[in-house]
């Protein structure tokens, strides 16, 4: 047995009532990776009343490397007893049922649409990681589950952590004020190394079914990953979704391929993707994850009289123009500030819910992938109507998974 008794939660999920100071808000963690404990740790940070109560993995070396660091970090705060740590492809469920008022969704984003709907429909308060899905039919069902979520007075907060960033935040206020008149253009970079290279065929061992490969793997697969630029340059393309009041783009047209081979895998290692806006906005997304290759992650954003420019981790941000002005106040940690913020509106009955935010940007990165790797022109509707469902139906753990064929510009369909 891990930790003491657990107090019953004197929260209802979903009820609009502000907890009191003395309640206890269980909180249920689905994925056990870096990004998930990481944000497990910063879930008890946020409040002095919360317990992490339930564990899901689909492996058990990963769900007790997490409960370790955790165990660690919130000593205090960790009370999972073994009958809550759950393994396996039906860990996500076990942790919803087991009692919690909040669950962090952190496993690959392929399967964040099944997880997020089951969340809300058992009444959960959620934190979910981005992007929200890999494909069109997981954004619809995403949509679904917000509406829902909405319905319920359900705390929905959406992993796009820069929103919670407080240079980023004055930054964009000024922006959409019109500090630099109306947005002309927004240019964002996403360039750094691989997060998770795809190792050798031959070190796959005997014993690795199609699926287990596949998810230790799984930045390298597009159903589970959504692409590098789906994944990890969405933050560049949310920024510019933030510069452009969150109105979806009207169309894109991309480029992108893989220069250094991979085997096994089926993903782009660079992306640059053209939007265009109904008011004539540009913008413009480049991304490549190399090794050994100059490193940037910035975004610019031109408008009618100056622009404005992120610099991301590396400085605070500016504005040039009629009106000057450079970020010099206090920036605190912007992942324990998303977790404050919903923890804070969860005791005081008003729970965030900006998931409509979290799938149409995501559905943006997915309509640049699309047209990257189609090499067409695709529109906001064809994007949102897509047919193309990249995660399969069911996932048995001993299943015959083929990798799909790398993508090929001009021949690869859209559907």
């Amino acid at each position: 047995m891990i930790g003491g008794a657990l107090m019953a939660p004197a929260i209802l999920p979903g009820n609009s009532r502000a907890a009191d100071g003395d309640a206890l808000l269980k909180i249920g963690l689905i994925g056990c990776g870096g990004r998930g404990s990481g944000a497990a740790g910063q879930a008890l940070h946020a409040d002095k009343n919360t317990a992490l109560t339930a564990l899901g993995d689909v492996f058990e070396d990963r769900l007790k490397i997490g409960l370790k660091a955790l165990q660690h970090e919130a000593p205090d705060q960790v009370r999972v007893d073994d009958q809550h740590c759950f393994v396996g492809v039906d860990a996500f469920q076990k942790v919803i049922d087991s009692g919690v008022d909040v669950v962090i969704l952190a496993t690959p984003p392929g399967f964040r649409p099944q997880h997020l709907q089951a969340a809300v429909a058992a009444g959960k308060h959620i934190f979910c990681e981005k992007p929200a899905a890999t494909d069109a039919p997981g954004i619809r069902s995403v949509l679904a589950s917000v509406a829902e979520a909405k319905r319920k007075n359900l705390a929905l907060v959406a992993g796009f952590c820069w929103r919670y960033n407080l240079a980023e935040r004055a930054l964009f206020e000024r922006i959409l004020a019109g500090q630099i008149g109306e947005v002309q253009a927004f240019y964002g970079t996403y360039f750094a190394g691989p997060v998770k290279p795809m190792p050798p065929a031959d070190t796959r061992p005997a014993s690795a079914t199609d699926l287990e490969w596949q998810l230790r793997n799984w930045m390298n697969f597009s159903w589970l990953s959504g692409d590098s630029l789906v994944e990890q340059a969405v933050h560049a393309v949310d920024w510019m979704c933030w510069a452009m009041n969150d109105a979806p783009p009207l169309k894109a047209i991309a480029v992108g391929g893989r220069q250094i081979p991979a085997e096994g895998g089926n993903i782009f290692d660079h992306f640059e993707v053209n939007y265009e806006y109904a008011n004539g906005a540009r913008g413009f997304i480049a991304s490549r994850q190399q090794s050994g290759c100059a490193t940037d992650n910035t975004a610019t954003i031109f408008g009618a009289k100056g622009r404005a420019r992120e610099l991301g981790f590396s400085g605070m941000p500016f504005i040039k123009g009629a009106e000057d002005w450079h970020y010099d106040g206090p920036r605190p940690d912007m992942y324990q500030v998303e977790h404050d913020e919903m923890f804070a509106s969860i005791r005081a009955g008003k729970p965030i819910n900006n998931g409509v935010r979290l799938a149409h940007s995501s559905l943006t990165a997915i309509m640049g992938r699309m047209a990257a790797y189609t090499g067409k022109e695709v529109t906001w509707e064809m994007a949102m109507n897509s047919q193309e469902a990249l995660v399969p139906a069911s996932l048995t753990w001993d299943m015959t998974l083929p990798v799909a064929p790398m993508p090929m510009p001009g021949r690869t369909k859209f559907a």
